[in-house]
């Protein structure tokens, strides 16, 4: 199942998805997305690296108080990458999802327990069967509240954790946030057998499960 290169190309030539919105042709990213859209009064944004972008945006679409979710692209060095350059380990960003929430309904320290439950901690520039530094688990705390609470909530994790593994998601400021090309954003929603087909051949589920046990939050 593992491609030696990307395992979105992977999944997408073994599907048949040349067609998918170019699939993995070239597509540049949101020309606008280097800068966040205006956000609704009394809303907040946290920013998540937690591997596949298509499966945290399904994770944190289900929880309440959770307005949008985007894809997207951050951390790195290069102005509006395309996911070919991303995925190719060319430019230094993660893929990443950016939240827009309502902390009157969800608090920011939920957000982050419901984070590490989504994602395998363990492993450094991985995340189940995609391998690279675009898949690397992080979180990018857009200014020094979500700064601290997140290395609390780190320290918290740290003491309480059911694995022995140590823990190896980066905790850093958010930089520019660039949106992914269009036929990603939504995608378990756009195309659910080939989604599902995916989270499941790449064994994410199967592993929260193994680390998290009931704690686990997989797909529903």
């Amino acid at each position: 199942m593992r491609s030696p290169v990307y395992v979105h190309v992977a999944v997408a030539a073994l599907l048949g998805l040349a067609g998918l919105g170019g699939a993995v042709a070239a597509q540049p990213a949101s020309a606008a997305g280097a800068a966040t859209a205006s956000m609704p009064a009394g809303t907040a944004r946290a920013v998540f690296a937690g591997g596949c972008f298509w499966c945290v945006e399904s994770d944190f679409d289900k929880v309440g108080g959770v307005l949008s979710t985007t894809s997207g692209y951050t951390g790195g060095t290069v102005a509006n990458p395309s996911y070919e350059q991303v995925s190719s380990k060319q430019t230094g960003h993660a893929e990443v999802v950016e939240i827009i929430y309502d902390p009157r309904k969800v608090s920011y320290a939920q957000l982050l327990d419901h984070y590490w439950h989504t994602i395998d901690p363990t492993t450094r520039d991985r995340q189940f069967c995609d391998v690279g530094s675009p898949y690397r688990t992080a979180i990018f705390a857009v200014d020094a509240a979500q700064l601290q609470a997140a290395q609390a909530s780190l320290a918290a994790l740290s003491k309480s954790k059911p694995f022995k593994e140590p823990i190896v998601t980066e905790i850093v400021p958010a930089g520019a946030f660039y949106a992914a090309e269009d036929y990603h954003q939504d995608y378990y929603k756009k195309n659910p057998l080939r989604y599902q087909y995916y989270r499941t051949s790449c064994g994410r589920d199967a592993r929260l499960k193994q680390l998290w046990g009931a704690a686990a939050q997989t797909a529903h």
